[in-house]
C-alpha cells in the first residue's frame, strides 16, 4: 500500500493523533498491520530490506532455505537495491531471525528449522507484513479510523475514502461500533476542493497550466496561463500559489474561483526563485499577501474576559505579552496588515482595541462605524 506523501505529512502534522499510530491495510476480508507496532529498538532501512528478504524467502515453499542460502540471498537484494559489495555476516542473518521470531518488532514470526538445518515458516500463510492486530492495535486503529472519516469530504482525500471504508468495515466486523469521540473542521458545501488532487499534481510534477479564474471583483472570468508552485489552506478554504507568465509577482488564487483550468505539457515550466515558499506566510495571518509587503508591529488590547483566550490560542506565532494585569493585556505581533488581520481583530468585537500602527487603528474604526451603522 503506497500513500501520498503529502497527504500523510499533511494529516501527521494536523492531528498530532495519528503520530503515534501504524498504518494498516484491509485485503482478502481482513485487517492487517502494514507497518511494526511502536518500537521498542532502532530499525534502520538495511535491516527492513533484510527483514523483507529474509520473509520472502520463508513464504517460498518450494524450495528449501539453508542459513547460506539465506545469506546468499540476502547479499543479493543489497547489493541490488543499495549497492553494497560487502554482503551481510551469518551473525547478523542469524540475529535478524532471532528478532524476526521474538516480540522486539511485533512479528512473532513462528520461523523453525527443519531437519536441524532447513529454515520456514510453521505456518504456511504467515508474513511479517500480514501480522493480525491484536486487541491494542485494534483500539489504536478505532481512533485512527474515526479521524479518517473526517477527511472523506474532501476531494483531496478521495483515494483515501475507499480504503477507510474497507477499514472500518473490516475493522467492525466483530466489535460493537462506539459513537464517534473527534469531530473536525469540515464544510461539505465548499467549493473547489474538486481541484486540490489535479493541482497537486500540477504542481509535483510542474506542469503549467491554463486556469479560467473570476475573482469576486470581476465581472467576467479571464484565462491566463499560470505556473503553479504551492497549494495553501487557510480555515478550511483552499488556495494556490501561482505566478502569471506574462507577470512577475505570486498570486494567491482562491480555489472557489477558479472556473477550469487544464494542464500544458508543451509549455516550458519556470520555477520560482524568490522568496522560500516554506516561510513565506510566516509573516502574516491568512493568505492576502504580496513579496513587496513588509510586516509591521501591530499593537494590541485585549479587555480582560477575552485575555484566557489570546493567551492560550496566539493570534501570532510573533505574538509578545508587553502588559498583563485585571484590566486586561497588551500584545505585539510582527505581522503584514492584511485583509484576514482585520477579520480576527473585528472577530473580537469590543474586546479588542487596536493600539498601533494609526493606519490600522483607522481602518478598524472605520469598518466599526460602518457596521453600526448598518444597525441604525
Amino acid at each position: 500500500m503506497v500513500f501520498n506523501t503529502l497527504k500523510m505529512k499533511y494529516i501527521k502534522n494536523t492531528y498530532p493523533l495519528l503520530q503515534s499510530t501504524q498504518l494498516y491495510c484491509a485485503d482478502a476480508g481482513e485487517l492487517y498491520l502494514y507497518q511494526p507496532k511502536p518500537q521498542t529498538m532502532a530499525i534502520n532501512k538495511l535491516a527492513l530490506i533484510r527483514y523483507k528478504t529474509i520473509d520472502e524467502c520463508l513464504r517460498n515453499r518450494y524450495r528449501k532455505w539453508t542459513l547460506d542460502a539465506l545469506i546468499e540471498k540476502v547479499s543479493s537484494v543489497l547489493y541490488e537495491m543499495e549497492g553494497i559489495t560487502s554482503g551481510v555476516s551469518k551473525r547478523t542473518v542469524q540475529m535478524d531471525i532471532q528478532v524476526m521470531r521474538s516480540d522486539k518488532l511485533g512479528y512473532n514470526a513462528p520461523i523453525i528449522v527443519v531437519d536441524k538445518c532447513y529454515y520456514a515458516y510453521s505456518d504456511s500463510e504467515y508474513s511479517i507484513f500480514r501480522a493480525p492486530l491484536n486487541p491494542s492495535d485494534v483500539e489504536k486503529m478505532k481512533e485512527v479510523v474515526f479521524v479518517l472519516k473526517q477527511f472523506n469530504g474532501f476531494r483531496y482525500f478521495e483515494e483515501m475514502s475507499d480504503m477507510i471504508a474497507r477499514l472500518e468495515n473490516n475493522l467492525y466486523k466483530n466489535i460493537p461500533q462506539g459513537r464517534n469521540y473527534i469531530q473536525l473542521e469540515n464544510n461539505r458545501q465548499l467549493k473547489g476542493l474538486e481541484h486540490i488532487t489535479p493541482l497537486y499534481q500540477a504542481i509535483l510534477h510542474k506542469r503549467p497550466l491554463l486556469i479560467e479564474y473570476k475573482s469576486f471583483k470581476a465581472t467576467a472570468a479571464q484565462e491566463q496561463v499560470y505556473y503553479p508552485y504551492l497549494l495553501k489552506e487557510y480555515r478550511n478554504r483552499w488556495f494556490v500559489i501561482t505566478r502569471a507568465k506574462k507577470g512577475k509577482l505570486l498570486l494567491t488564487m482562491a480555489l472557489d474561483r477558479i472556473v477550469s483550468f487544464q494542464e500544458l505539457p508543451k509549455e516550458p515550466f519556470v520555477d520560482y526563485d524568490g522568496i522560500d515558499l516554506d516561510i513565506y506566510y510566516d509573516e502574516v495571518l491568512g493568505v492576502t499577501r504580496t513579496e513587496k509587503d513588509k510586516p509591521q508591529k501591530v499593537l494590541l488590547w485585549i479587555d480582560q474576559y477575552h485575555t484566557p483566550y489570546v493567551q492560550t490560542k496566539p493570534l501570532h506565532h510573533s505574538q509578545h505579552i508587553l502588559k498583563n494585569d485585571e484590566n486586561g493585556m497588551l500584545v505585539s505581533i510582527d505581522v503584514i496588515v492584511n485583509f484576514e488581520l482585520e477579520r480576527e481583530i473585528l472577530g473580537f468585537g469590543e474586546h479588542m482595541r487596536v493600539v498601533a500602527p494609526r493606519a490600522l487603528q483607522t481602518n478598524i474604526q472605520k469598518r466599526l462605524e460602518k457596521a453600526r451603522e448598518a444597525y441604525q
